[in-house]
């Protein structure tokens, strides 16, 4: 499980609590972030990728938001380390563009950028409250999320200026099509950062399997972790 920009992998708790029985899990603190904020390893997708590959047996990934790209990452390079791909909220390519009109406004990738060479902190309180926001518990999202954010030291502020380069740069929709690994798209419906018929342009992209949660926002393990478990099971399951 690979997480989002300015979190962690305890992010995942709730989702967690209901797979424990099931599965065993890998919970990544991203390079900068949780109790990885002293590795020397860049916040680079296939560095990343390689990596946890290599400390971990084959095994289905998740990831959420800017986990996502080192997920699809690892899928598309790694395909023998992977053997299926869960996307949650997270889109081969995060900005919008003439040819990707669902994608995320490029204002809010700048902003983001200004606001947090000025205000490190504040700039993480409204990031989180745009995530929450659209969920069917905003306030109570935004507060789980706001305790979690600093409970394992504060997030390098170098390596989130290098996360929101990568939401700004990348763009993996060219080789969605070779993707030969099994994969789930699960979109909050209400999402503000990633919007869900970005999502299902990109499933569609590689004949994946596209499911939008209603009233969920831009973290759906955490306000519907039954719904979202109960997804992930049911698709692993079917798996050849």
């Amino acid at each position: 499980m690979l997480h989002g920009w300015a979190m962690h992998g305890g992010v995942f708790d709730p989702l967690v609590e209901r797979l424990r029985d099931r599965f065993t899990m890998y919970l990544v603190d991203l390079p900068g972030h949780g109790r990885s904020r002293m590795s020397a390893l860049p916040l680079e997708p296939l560095a990343i990728a390689r990596t946890v590959a290599s400390a971990t047996p084959p095994a289905a990934w998740l990831g959420w938001s800017l986990g996502g790209l080192v997920a699809l990452t690892a899928a598309l390079d790694l395909p023998g380390r992977v053997s299926a791909l869960v996307m949650v909220d997270a889109t081969p390519r995060f900005v919008r563009a003439d040819d990707w009109p669902d994608g995320s406004d490029r204002k809010l990738v700048s902003q983001l950028a200004s606001d947090l060479a000025g205000d490190y902190h504040a700039t993480l309180e409204r990031f989180i409250a745009l995530e929450a926001m659209g969920s069917g518990d905003p306030r109570g999202e935004a507060r789980h999320m706001r305790e979690l954010v600093f409970s394992r030291g504060e997030p390098d502020a170098r390596v989130l200026m290098e996360g929101i380069a990568l939401l700004e740069n990348t763009d993996l929709r060219g080789r969605l099509p070779t993707l030969k690994t099994p994969s789930l798209w699960l979109a909050g419906h209400r999402d503000r950062v990633v919007h869900p018929a970005a999502m299902q342009a990109a499933a569609a992209l590689c004949d994946g399997s596209f499911i939008d949660i209603p009233h969920a926002g831009h973290a759906p393990f955490i306000g519907h972790a039954d719904v979202v478990a109960s997804a992930i099971t049911t698709f692993i399951d079917t798996l050849p």
